[in-house]
């Protein structure tokens, strides 16, 4: 299905993204014929009946054939499937509740809480690297939690063995707003801008480096503001440049879905899904969800390079051929880019959140505004190192 603009040079122009197309692949409905082993198909939803199938994850080709059949809904069908049960036991979901509330409450103590992505600062609790801090605080708990054949069965189908897991907790009390409808990770944390500047192959390449997951930590009834969800959304190739235009948050806030989630289910979606954490409703449900952030083993550079030292070297050469205009943007932005580090992540976010935007400077970015600004060595080195610290583990 044509159902993107692209320009000739072959990247996505956000002013010719048609809606009616877009509209036109959410149309469509979920086949029960592609999806067997569902046991139920709720809002085009497949939603998979784990204390039923786990005793086949054992098994290596029962276990192929089910993660290919995941792979399949999250690629070609409606990009999400819901796994009942997939803790056995939530007796270990309120263990970890516990720890990750306390956690909570001494962070809110030391600097009164986060930032956090597409939702006002303040409306929810965060918890950043949710993932090493439960491992720091109850070892034991940690790995009863993670000793998960289901959660590890769901990251393989989509992104292979060795991947990457990372993990956020999200808290949401009565009264919280809702998200607005982005899509995640690697182009959707990027601005409208920077994301127009990666062709369009690059945009079919990124859904397939990170799976979206969450783990609900409590019964979410609607009310609560489970995830909003658009089946399907993740097929519309432009979706990357679509979903900051207005027609598209309509049309998303028409016809997207919600389902009711049970403590110990997991929600698993490509994270190209026009997508948004709902309002929250409710009286008294506390809606908190452990979100996994999975990613590709293939994410990662052949060498470690220290390009803080390179950068540092280069700079006062690079500002004296700016300043005397030996060398022209182009060519400072061709080497400035063989130097210093492009992207934002990983990072700390308690101490670099995405506070007044979707992600930190980068160091390409900081050394051509050095340029720009005429900064001096020793204040380009002060950030340069500033921004190091921000980023430590």
């Amino acid at each position: 299905m044509n159902n993107h603009i692209e320009t000739e040079a072959g990247y996505f122009d956000s002013t010719a993204c048609d809606l009616n197309a877009f509209n036109a692949v959410v149309d469509q409905k979920a086949n029960p014929s592609t999806v067997p082993n569902a046991e139920d198909i709720q809002k085009n939803v497949p939603i998979y009946d784990m204390s039923r199938l786990r005793p086949s994850l054992e098994d290596k080709e029962r276990r192929r054939t089910i993660m290919a059949e995941w792979a399949q809904v999250l690629r070609a069908g409606a990009g999400v499937l819901v796994l009942r049960r997939a803790y056995e036991d939530t007796v270990v979901i309120d263990e970890v509740t516990m720890i990750y509330e306390q956690i909570i409450a001494s962070e809110k103590l030391a600097s009164g809480g986060g930032g956090d992505h597409f939702a006002a600062s303040g409306s929810n609790d965060r918890i950043w690297n949710s993932l090493q801090k439960l491992c720091e605080v109850a070892p034991e708990v940690f790995l009863r939690y993670f000793a998960n054949t289901s959660i590890a069965a769901a990251c393989e189908a989509w992104l292979g063995p060795n991947y990457q897991m990372t993990a956020q907790i999200n808290l949401v009390h009565p009264g919280g707003a809702a998200q607005q409808a982005h899509r995640d990770y690697h182009l959707g944390f990027q601005t409208a801008e920077v994301s127009a500047e990666y062709p369009a192959h690059v945009h079919d390449l990124s859904p397939v480096l990170t799976l979206q997951g969450a783990i609900a930590h409590c019964d979410m009834p609607v009310e609560s503001g489970p995830t909003k969800l658009l089946p399907f959304s993740q097929l519309y190739r432009a979706g990357y440049a679509a979903w900051r235009r207005d027609d598209f948050r309509e049309l998303f806030e028409e016809r997207c879905i919600q389902l009711p989630l049970a403590k110990g289910d997991a929600l698993f979606f490509n994270p190209a899904l026009f997508h948004a954490a709902g309002a929250n409703t409710s009286s008294d449900v506390h809606r908190m969800a452990n979100l996994l952030q999975v990613s590709s083993a293939f994410g990662r550079a052949m060498e470690t390079v220290d390009r803080a030292k390179m950068c540092k070297l280069l700079y006062p050469h690079a500002l004296a051929a700016h300043q005397g205009n030996t060398l022209g943007v182009s060519n400072l932005r061709a080497a400035i880019a063989a130097s210093a580090e492009g992207y934002s992540f990983p990072t700390n976010l308690d101490r670099d959140p995405p506070k007044g935007g979707l992600a930190p400077e980068t160091q390409q970015t900081l050394f051509a505004r050095a340029l720009a600004e005429g900064f001096d060595l020793q204040k380009f080195e002060a950030i340069l190192d500033e921004m190091h610290i921000k980023q430590l583990a």
